[in-house]
């Protein structure tokens, strides 16, 4: 059986990756910093082991198949380039030194879709289209983006896979996290939305693709996993009719958005730590839209609706009660 190394195996990505590399068979050592924290099943395949990813990795990796690097530093808070840059450029690199050395077969790096081009509905985003503004002044793009190019300059030495998830949704978002969204509309009788939109994907689809990549991917190569296209708007109309809600629904203008983003650069200026800066306030008035064709193509994934996403979300978020 071949094993997996998985980083981030407690985050919302990486719990569910872990549950369906079990039920393909794998077998999963998954790194994290409190065993306590991970809310996936007890299995005979999952060996959890604790510690900080900086340590000296090639102990563990001697034997395995597969490194999967799903780990990195998300806060929309830091004000500094380099408190992201360490984390998700500068460790990833170093992870993925310590597997060349244990003669690792296969590298996969989980980015994100804003390091490529975005679109709008008519020419949508592709793994071939560059960054462009806001994300280009985001810092955690920006560090993933470096992240991604460093990697590829040691592509010869290792099967070396990127995987590119758009807005993920689903369960075991214990947070939470992505599904912050959902509480912004659910059981609300006033929706306000931003202008834009974004692409939105079923955490289980990104799974499967990272699977099956293992296998059908091409080394060097970025998969973008994305579905729905879907505005703001789109999107919480969606969420009313599968909540049977009739939420009043507000569009919040641009003008006001970025008014609040500068707002936002002020404090950050003054080492306030604040997720709101014009950039995040930009990205939401932005048509974020990616096109999924290379993944059904090479991956051979089938999407999940957006739909059966929220419901699942919601399902967990019910059971588990988190409000």
């Amino acid at each position: 059986m071949e094993k997996i190394f998985v980083t981030g195996v407690n985050g919302l990505l990486g719990t569910n990756l872990s549950v369906d590399l079990l039920e393909n068979g794998y077998v999963v050592k998954g790194f994290l910093r409190d065993k306590s924290k991970f809310q996936g099943q007890n299995h005979p395949n999952l060996e959890l082991i604790e510690g900080n990813l900086f340590d000296d990795l090639t102990p563990i990796l001697k034997g395995v198949d597969t490194v999967i690097h799903i780990a990195a530093e998300t806060s929309q808070n830091i004000t500094n380039y380099m408190d992201y840059w360490k984390i998700n450029c500068n460790l990833t690199n170093q992870i993925l030194t310590s597997s060349i050395q244990c003669k690792v077969k296969t590298f996969v790096f989980v980015s994100t879709a804003n390091t490529l081009g975005y679109g709008t509905i008519n020419d949508l985003g592709t793994e071939i289209k560059e960054i462009k503004s806001p994300f280009k002044f985001s810092f955690y793009a920006k560090s993933k983006l470096d992240a991604e190019n460093d990697l590829l300059k040691k592509k010869d030495n290792i099967k070396l896979i990127i995987i590119n998830p758009t807005f993920m949704l689903g369960p075991f978002d214990t947070k939470p996290s992505s599904g912050k969204i959902i509480f912004m509309g659910w059981k609300k009788k006033i929706i306000f939305f931003p202008p834009g939109g974004k692409n939105f994907v079923y955490v289980k689809d990104v799974s499967k693709g990272i699977i099956s990549s293992l296998h059908n991917g091409k080394s060097g190569e970025k998969y973008l996993i994305a579905n729905e296209n879907l505005s703001f708007k789109d999107f919480f109309k969606k969420l009313n009719h599968l909540e049977n809600q009739n939420s009043l629904m507000i569009k919040i203008p641009r003008k006001i958005l970025i008014g609040i983003g500068y707002l936002g650069d002020i404090l950050r200026l003054c080492k306030i730590k604040t997720n709101i800066s014009s950039i995040n306030m930009k990205i939401l008035c932005i048509d974020n839209f990616y096109d999924n064709k290379k993944s059904i193509l090479e991956l051979k994934l089938k999407y999940t609706s957006v739909d059966y996403a929220i419901k699942d979300a919601i399902k967990y978020f019910n059971n588990k009660q988190i409000k």
